[in-house]
């Protein structure tokens, strides 16, 4: 992955980085950079709490699994508002877990 910050103290004027060809694209890049770090760092902690509450619902702990449910729910609420998935798609997954939870 190509890393496109560019350093504020070096960049004096105007200097092209890669693609961009003006000083806003320059700064868009920047940004665009630093938010896509923040939203894999969310999705990744959305995909670490799914799979531990199916760990849980695997090994058939319905206790912690549900004491574990709310925060489940929290953080895929929390990545549902941001825009990394669709309030649906969160929705749908809480749903399909406490299913699975009472059927153990």
């Amino acid at each position: 992955m190509i890393d496109y910050l560019i350093d504020q103290y070096s960049f004096s004027s105007y200097t092209p980085a890669h693609m961009a060809n003006t000083k806003s694209a320059i700064k868009r890049i920047r940004r665009i950079s630093k938010q896509t770090h923040v939203n894999k760092a969310r999705k990744s902690r959305y995909k670490n709490a799914l799979k531990k509450m199916n760990l849980l619902i695997m090994d058939k702990k319905k206790s912690e699994a549900l004491k574990f449910l709310p925060k489940l729910n929290s953080e895929l609420m929390k990545v549902a508002k941001t825009g990394i998935i669709k309030k649906q798609n969160a929705s749908r997954n809480v749903s399909r877990i406490t299913k699975r939870i009472s059927s153990i």
